[in-house]
């Protein structure tokens, strides 16, 4: 790849036609086949399942009717199975199509019966390069459902903690696995951040070693991201917000003082992006400014060297312009022209004379101080 172009971030497109109806189900383009775990959970036990479609969840939950239950739905390329998700649990169909449309901006919604939240699943590698896929989850009863557009494992550390039998995760209901897993999504954003912050720090000592273009350009790229995740938080300390403040049973006292953590995290990322926003505009100016700087020194060294030819220039014109001081036919003298023509030695003493000039010169420029700062 060329280290000089612009790294671009995909956005996913906005599916479906103007003037469709609310509640169409499409699926996404490119979108993966289901892959379905459930982990079933109480004080004491906890059982896992997991298979392709839904009877091995309704079994599940058949058996283990007291437990508590997460659903955990990997890929949304089955619309059958989301519709026979909405028939068997009773979900508003335009809860749904907002599952698989998966350009949602981070929220929380309550229809009753059930809760229904979204975020944006930010995940970083290694050079910066942003994953952007979309998390929804649905709280019903004593169940939560939640759908990942990948197979990614991004929740590998709630998962472990359900086999501590001591652990919140398997006291405190359904609405604290919920809260779990929003946490999760929000330390991510940390993670995303944290190799932002190591990479303006990287740009930031090349700048001052070496400022080439590719800097510029992979400053570009990191304050494009900035704006990718100020895009998503802002809207995700909303979404919290808004959980600490529900009336809903599902969301219980315990739960909200665990979210006002999160809430407290999400205002930690939001100061963040823009510090670090400040910094890819900081950042960029500087390089700006060693660019230029580095072009006033180019051009005070051309004007070192034009300074010190052009007094050799008028000397070698003026000998150059050959005024004999007599006729070479007649030996008749020619008054006002060139004494120096036929001197003996002349051309010696002119390049002497010359040499001497650019000495000087540069003694000049030596005394002001103009070398030393080159």
């Amino acid at each position: 790849m060329n280290p000089n172009k612009l790294k671009r971030i995909k956005i996913q497109p906005r599916t479906g036609n103007v003037g469709d109806r609310p509640g169409m189900i499409r699926v996404p383009e490119g979108a993966l086949k289901p892959h379905i775990k459930i982990y079933s959970y109480n004080n004491t036990e906890l059982v896992k399942a997991e298979g392709e479609d839904l009877s091995t969840v309704f079994n599940q939950l058949k058996e283990c009717g007291e437990h508590t239950h997460w659903i955990k739905i990997n890929g949304l390329g089955d619309d059958k199975l989301i519709e026979e998700i909405g028939e068997r649990l009773s979900i508003n169909e335009l809860v749904l199509e907002d599952i698989m449309n998966t350009h949602q901006r981070p929220k929380f919604d309550e229809y009753g019966e059930f809760v229904f939240g979204t975020s944006r699943l930010i995940t970083c590698d290694d050079n910066c390069v942003i994953t952007n896929s979309q998390f929804s989850v649905i709280v019903k009863d004593n169940m939560v459902i939640s759908f990942e557009e990948t197979y990614e494992e991004n929740f590998e550390g709630l998962e472990k903690r359900l086999n501590t039998p001591k652990s919140p995760i398997r006291n405190l209901g359904p609405g604290y696995v919920c809260y779990a897993l929003f946490d999760t999504i929000i330390d991510w954003y940390f993670v995303a951040l944290n190799q932002i912050g190591g990479q303006l720090e990287d740009i930031e000592e090349r700048i001052y070693q070496n400022a080439e273009r590719s800097v510029m350009f992979d400053t570009q790229h990191l304050k494009r991201t900035l704006i990718l995740l100020r895009r998503a938080s802002w809207p995700e300390r909303d979404k919290i917000n808004d959980m600490i403040r529900t009336e809903s049973t599902l969301i219980n006292k315990e739960t909200k003082t665990y979210l006002r953590d999160a809430y407290d995290h999400c205002v930690q990322i939001i100061d963040l992006i823009e510090s670090y926003k400040e910094i890819s505009a900081t950042n960029i100016d500087l390089y700006l400014s060693m660019v230029s700087n580095r072009m006033n020194e180019i051009m005070k060294v051309l004007t070192i060297i034009s300074v010190i030819f052009i007094p050799l220039t008028f000397v070698a014109g003026v000998y150059g312009m050959n005024f004999a001081p007599a006729d070479p036919l007649t030996n008749r003298p020619l008054p006002a022209n060139m004494p120096e023509l036929y001197e003996p030695h002349g051309y010696v003493y002119c390049v002497g004379i010359m040499v001497l000039v650019g000495l000087l010169q540069l003694l000049f420029f030596w005394r002001k101080g103009w070398f030393t700062r080159l």
